[in-house]
């Protein structure tokens, strides 16, 4: 595995850092209430929500997050033809999600279902952004990744 980049090129995001593990239940409109300290942390209101890339999650990024990234796609050309279908395959399936009074987001059905959300969700911090996933599929991937060694190789891979 190549390590992970130093903080000088890859400094903490202005959007917060995530951290945690929380699970909720979805409510009868199918929206997610992202945790109070979640919500704190990012300062923003809007998050947007991708499919998970190599995995069935979602992925949120706060909007101040999302615009830092969006300025550094703006550089792209739109003669790129490779890097123009890369962003249509990701952004057409993303949605916004605006955080209501009461700390929920409605994500699209079309999302929730890639991730095989349906009536119950877990929340996972992952430094600059969170995750929702399947509380199925998350409890069968932490099974592989609680042991000493694979907490040693993730530190040592993120430069602990």
């Amino acid at each position: 595995m190549e390590p992970f980049p130093s903080n000088s090129q890859n400094p903490l995001p202005s959007g917060g850092v995530y951290v945690g593990e929380f699970a909720h239940a979805l409510d009868g409109k199918r929206r997610i209430t992202i945790p109070s300290d979640w919500r704190d942390v990012s300062g923003d209101s809007v998050f947007y929500v991708l499919p998970g890339i190599g995995e069935k999650c979602l992925y949120f990024f706060a909007e101040s997050v999302m615009r830092e990234k969006l300025r550094r796609l703006a550089a792209v050309s739109v003669t790129n033809a490779k890097a123009q279908s890369a962003m249509r395959s990701i952004f057409a399936a993303a949605c916004r999600a605006v955080v209501d009074a009461h700390g929920r987001v409605r994500v699209t059905d079309s999302l929730l279902d890639y991730a095989g959300i349906r009536d119950e969700a877990v929340l996972v911090g992952v430094a600059g952004r969170f995750e929702l996933w399947n509380p199925e599929t998350w409890n069968t991937l932490q099974q592989s990744r609680l042991s000493p060694d694979s907490l040693r190789e993730a530190a040592s891979f993120i430069g602990l």
